[in-house]
């Protein structure tokens, strides 16, 4: 019987060791602790002086956790820049690690900028779980020096390929997690229509409103733009002892500079040339009720001095007035503007500001509620089939998943735009249902040429790739591709349609 030599035995300790090691990381509970734990265990058996490991669900939106350990800031910015642009992507492409005695002198790498001014030498990089990626590990310089040698590697990739299934099953544990109605109960003591999505993001916003709901105080809602500040201020309004009285809307940079104070507070006639005839403002007809100041920061210095003295004193007067008004209304503000800059810069009113601001509201955007998507794109193209008098429509599955996976800058509103363009599109296809084509006419056109992938493009190659080759190794039978795959059929059927791939194609 042939004796096993020194090194053999060796890459058999290292190999069981890390393996009885994986296992204890299945008693993890959630996704920060395994990642934490995974990254000590990979810098202690590697031997590396700098660790990233990365996790990404992609069917949440590309919804990222990752941790490093010994990086300085530019560091840490470098191997980012490296995951979304390049080397790691090209490591998900093809699905196998990516490594490196120097990338200094690698030509695949020595031109890029990151690696020239961080001078980085040995590099490991594997796809945490092979062709199905979940994410990555990324090692980069020995603690003594030297690069990676071929045993560190295969326990690297070893360890990538044994950590996947444990990152898959908390990230099927979240997305359970995040079918739970977070706002259940809200919904059952306060009237919250209008308001759709059941995440925690939305409940935590919600649970605030409804806490300054029913008592009279200024509110502030901050949040970019597009992400339903005016549905929030209906529904504080409507939760309050104000709920019977008038909500009136004033979009502060809607009006040229000189007609907002005649909007805001009214007019007499001739008090300037367009005031023809005595004008009610906005201040008059919300009286008893709310106020709601869109884009308040737009307002102009004369009239947010005005403004405070309405707030302060409960009166006002129209332009051209002599005799005062009275004031008694809740105003709610909103903003996507940097209003401390503006108290800096001296375009908006410090003294406004704390009068304004007993109460901010932070309004969450889609990236950071990605689980209510669904929801919110369904009640969408309801509401714009009855809106423009369409048919009805449904989105297939493959759509919601297209929805899900793409970024909303614009938020509420870009969906909805997106939704209604969408749905005369397949009014002029004579389909019932709403595709991707629809929704994204431009993108993923074949034969056109792309730039470097990012992390969320090579990901879904791998997809793409891996699910094409399945199928015709199993001769486009679902049921044996999703058995062999371990995905339910349905999700097989959800993948086809969104990848657009045909028996023939």
């Amino acid at each position: 019987m042939a004796e096993i030599s020194d090194e053999e035995l060796l890459r058999i300790r290292r190999e069981r060791d890390l393996s009885l090691r994986l296992l204890s990381l299945a008693n993890c509970a959630d996704l920060e602790p395994l990642l934490k734990d995974a990254l000590q265990l990979i810098l202690e058996i590697s031997g590396a002086r700098i660790a990233y490991v990365e996790a990404r669900d992609i069917d949440a939106g590309d919804e990222a956790w990752a941790l490093d350990e010994g990086c300085d800031s530019g560091e840490r910015e470098s191997i980012k820049d490296r995951i979304s642009k390049g080397i790691i992507a090209e490591a998900l492409l093809t699905g196998k690690m990516i490594q490196t005695n120097s990338a200094l002198l690698d030509h695949r790498f020595e031109s890029r900028a990151s690696v020239q001014r961080q001078r980085i030498e040995a590099v490991v990089c594997a796809p945490i779980g092979g062709d199905a990626a979940l994410g990555v590990v990324y090692l980069q310089d020995r603690k003594d020096g030297g690069h990676f040698t071929e045993l560190d590697c295969q326990l690297v990739e070893l360890f990538a390929l044994h950590l996947a299934p444990l990152v898959d099953r908390l990230l099927s544990r979240r997305s359970l997690s995040a079918r739970v109605d977070r706002t259940a109960e809200l919904r059952m003591r306060h009237q919250l229509e209008g308001i759709i999505g059941r995440s925690q993001a939305i409940a935590t916003v919600l649970e605030q409103a409804m806490l300054a709901a029913p008592l009279d105080i200024s509110v502030i809602l901050r949040g970019e733009s597009g992400t339903g500040k005016s549905q929030l201020a209906q529904v504080i309004h409507r939760n309050s002892l104000r709920g019977e009285a008038p909500f009136v809307e004033l979009n502060c940079a809607a009006f040229p500079e000189s007609l907002v104070e005649s909007e805001l507070f009214g007019a007499v006639a001739g008090s300037h040339s367009e005031a023809r005839r005595d004008r009610e403002g906005k201040i008059a007809a919300a009286q008893g009720g709310t106020l709601f100041l869109d884009e308040v920061g737009e307002l102009p210095l004369s009239a947010q001095a005005k403004l405070l003295q309405a707030l302060h004193s409960r009166s006002y007067y129209p332009l051209g007035a002599s005799t005062p008004r009275q004031a008694d209304v809740r105003i709610i503000a909103a903003t996507n503007a940097d209003l401390e800059r503006g108290i800096e810069e001296k375009w908006f009113r410090e003294d406004l500001y704390f009068r304004l601001q007993v109460m901010p509201l932070e309004i969450p955007s889609l990236s950071k509620r990605v689980e209510d998507l669904a929801e919110l794109a369904s009640y969408l193209v309801d509401r714009a089939s009855k809106q423009h008098g369409l048919p009805e429509f449904e989105l297939s599955k493959a759509a919601v998943l297209a929805i899900e996976t793409a970024e909303w800058p614009g938020n509420v509103r870009q969906l909805q735009h997106s939704i209604e363009a969408a749905a005369i599109r397949a009014l002029g296809d004579k389909s019932s249902r709403i595709e991707p084509r629809h929704l994204f006419p431009d993108q993923n056109r074949k034969g056109e040429e792309t730039s470097t992938p990012t992390f969320q493009d090579a990901t879904r190659a791998f997809q793409e790739r891996l699910l094409r080759r399945t199928l015709e190794e199993c001769s486009w039978n679902v049921r044996d591709v999703a058995s062999q795959l371990d995905l339910a059929r349905s999700h097989v059927y959800n993948l086809i349609k969104a990848f657009d791939l045909s028996r023939d194609g």
